[in-house]
């Protein structure tokens, strides 16, 4: 048993300076005189611990750099202490499931899973997985089924980058419409330009331009497959009880058709036609941490700062970049887009409810203590100091001054 005292702590409707007291992994007080051992809080922040729904930043580990990989355990371990010193207690690592060679590839994901359960009580903080399945990618589908039968389950995201990839090229991502529909407009895979559109995949893959591209046509030709495909898919997330989303969504008929499919989160909405939508059915609705620490987005979608002015985001994710989601509340409270409280739900309890995690993202008797000590300064960064997963002491920083 220990106790946080003097914090200024972030309950679920109030920030007030009281104390938390600790026990068997779950918040047993909140107020009262200390119980245990103490934390001399005094000065900083006691807040939830970060909830990442959506990150990727793993694969840097994995693959420094472009055809380097470097062992899949220390990738995973090192991975971890970052999540920790970020003040993020529970991570879904976007891991991509798809029908690239290389690095995204679906075999190479299910050894990543299976490398990281294996390690699991070596890790200091939750390590969840986002099965994040390129819906073209039929080999990925045993690869799903056997990872939603896991020891944490996972969350399930459609992605379409292939039909991106395929899209005219008068259109930009954001312009195009719904990728099933029969009028989908497509690029020629002769055409000079689809060598500059997929360099930089062809590089992640291990393939040349022209290999790249011929295996593109190939894989192509199952789109009349793809319908009956995702439905399937999504019986199966329904069947384990897996949080569903749709990615990178752009009408408001691609959100209809997940929603349909039980695929209730809508991740990374690239206009507002597709954002109302989703709030229309009170769906919670995620943009990426880096989004709104820039000050937009860097391929010229939504700015995430002006969605959650206009009350239009639930959550906040790393997307590429841990330290993203405590520079995106820094920045969107100096910008005063909303009240600090409002704008650490964004990075606590919204993802929780998002992804259904109902025992974790606030401060409250009973919930899990997934807890973070914050120093903030005024007119300066926030720092993480101290972050407890389940009461336990996953990383204590102790500055030099």
């Amino acid at each position: 048993m220990f106790t946080f005292d003097g914090a200024q702590v972030y309950l679920p409707h109030e920030i007030a300076r009281t104390t938390v007291t600790v026990s068997d992994g779950q918040i047993a007080q909140i107020g009262g005189p200390p119980q245990g051992t103490v934390i001399d809080a005094r000065g900083l922040i006691l807040a939830p611990a970060l909830i990442d729904v959506h990150g990727d930043a793993f694969e840097r580990q994995l693959m420094p750099r472009p055809g380097v990989f470097f062992p899949t355990d220390t990738a995973v371990i090192d991975t971890d202490r970052q999540l920790a010193a970020n003040g993020i207690a529970t991570a879904y690592h976007a891991i991509t499931l798809g029908w690239e060679p290389g690095l995204r590839e679906a075999s190479h994901g299910r050894a990543l899973m299976q490398t990281m359960r294996d390690l699991a009580p070596r890790l200091t903080v939750e390590n969840r997985v986002q099965l994040r399945w390129e819906t073209f990618a039929f080999e990925a589908l045993e690869v799903i089924d056997w990872a939603l039968g896991g020891p944490l389950l996972p969350s399930l995201a459609f992605n379409d980058h292939t039909s991106m990839t395929m899209r005219a090229y008068d259109v930009t991502v954001q312009q195009r419409g719904f990728e099933l529909s029969p009028d989908f407009p497509t690029a020629s895979l002769t055409d000079a330009r689809m060598t500059a559109r997929v360099r930089t995949k062809a590089h992640r893959a291990g393939l040349s331009v022209d290999d790249y591209i011929t295996l593109l046509g190939q894989v192509w030709e199952r789109r009349s497959e793809v319908p009956q495909t995702i439905a399937k898919v999504a019986e199966m997330g329904r069947t384990a009880g897996a949080p569903m989303l749709s990615h990178d969504d752009t009408r408001a008929e691609t959100r209809a058709y997940f929603r349909n499919l039980g695929a209730n989160v809508a991740e990374f909405p690239m206009v507002r036609e597709a954002v109302d939508a989703a709030r229309a059915n009170a769906e919670p609705i995620i943009f990426g941490a880096p989004n709104a620490a820039r000050g937009g987005s860097h391929i010229g979608s939504l700015n995430a700062g002006d969605m959650v002015e206009d009350g239009l985001c639930d959550a906040l994710a790393s997307d590429y970049f841990y330290p993203a989601m405590l520079a995106a509340i820094a920045r969107l409270a100096a910008e005063r887009r909303a009240e600090r409280h409002a704008l650490w739900s964004l990075v606590s309890a919204g993802p929780a409810r998002a992804m259904n995690l109902l025992d974790r993202g606030e401060i409250a008797v009973g919930k899990r203590a997934d807890l973070v000590l914050v120093d903030w300064p005024e007119d300066a960064v926030p720092s993480i100091l101290g972050t407890w997963v389940a009461g336990r002491c996953a990383y204590r920083g102790m500055p030099a001054g």
